[in-house]
């Protein structure tokens, strides 16, 4: 699903964030991309998202070479992508489903099929009874409950998170990767930057370790003990 082939990003400047890096995500996986801050976590996403474009090597999400994707059509290339940020990225003029309708918005979906998606979205992160409300009203664990919303709304192949649970207390950190975990148990590739090593140890998923824009030799990338996904408190 994701193959990146030596890949290096340099910012102006000179700072290299990533260093002939290559790695690849199965499709249908859920790993995490760990590592200690200004690791390469966040540009690495950013690559696969195009927010960023690599100064050399290839990025290839879902058999598209990213350097071939044009300006124009980035818009289409991200409706396959699920994008979940620490800090939800919500508007806050507006009420939870109008957040969540953005890009079907975007996307010039009608307006029948958005209300029924938006309401799919909602019952699926358990939020359906708060689609009113404005996200101010919310609680964190809520907030980031909608930015999830948002990001699986337009039925993506691939779902990437940038630190889902760094501002959120372990009980709500656990509760977030469940509702991950349920989206890959259905086919949705998942790769999340994450640096909650104890969190992600329970859930049994592949690390891809960074230091300094590499692959990270030195630590284990391999499995921990599998997390046991009870049945969601909302259902």
């Amino acid at each position: 699903m994701i193959k990146l082939e030596n890949v290096t990003k340099r910012f102006p400047g000179g700072q290299e964030a990533l260093s002939g890096l290559s790695l690849d995500v199965e499709r249908g996986e859920m790993a995490f991309v760990t590592g200690h801050s200004g690791a390469g976590k966040s540009t690495l996403l950013r690559l696969i998202a195009l927010i960023e474009r690599p100064t050399s090597g290839q990025v290839i999400v879902d058999n598209q070479n990213t350097r071939r994707v044009r300006r124009r059509k980035i818009p289409k290339y991200r409706r396959e992508i699920g994008m979940v940020f620490q800090d939800h990225k919500l508007l806050y003029d507006r009420p939870v489903a109008d957040n969540v309708a953005l890009p079907l918005i975007i996307a010039g979906v009608g307006h029948r099929e958005v209300g029924r998606r938006v309401r799919a979205a909602l019952d699926q992160v358990g939020l359906l009874k708060k689609e009113k409300q404005s996200p101010e009203t919310l609680s964190a664990g809520e907030q980031q409950r909608v930015g999830i919303a948002r990001a699986i709304v337009t039925r993506p192949k691939l779902l990437i998170a940038d630190e889902p649970t760094g501002n959120l207390d372990p009980d709500l950190s656990l509760e977030v990767m469940r509702i991950f975990r349920r989206f890959n148990e259905v086919g949705v590739t998942l790769l999340i930057a994450s640096h909650d090593i104890a969190l992600i140890d329970k859930l049994g998923c592949r690390r891809i370790p960074l230091a300094d824009g590499r692959l990270d030799e030195g630590e284990d990338d391999g499995e921990g003990s599998p997390l046991v996904v009870e049945e969601a408190p909302w259902q």
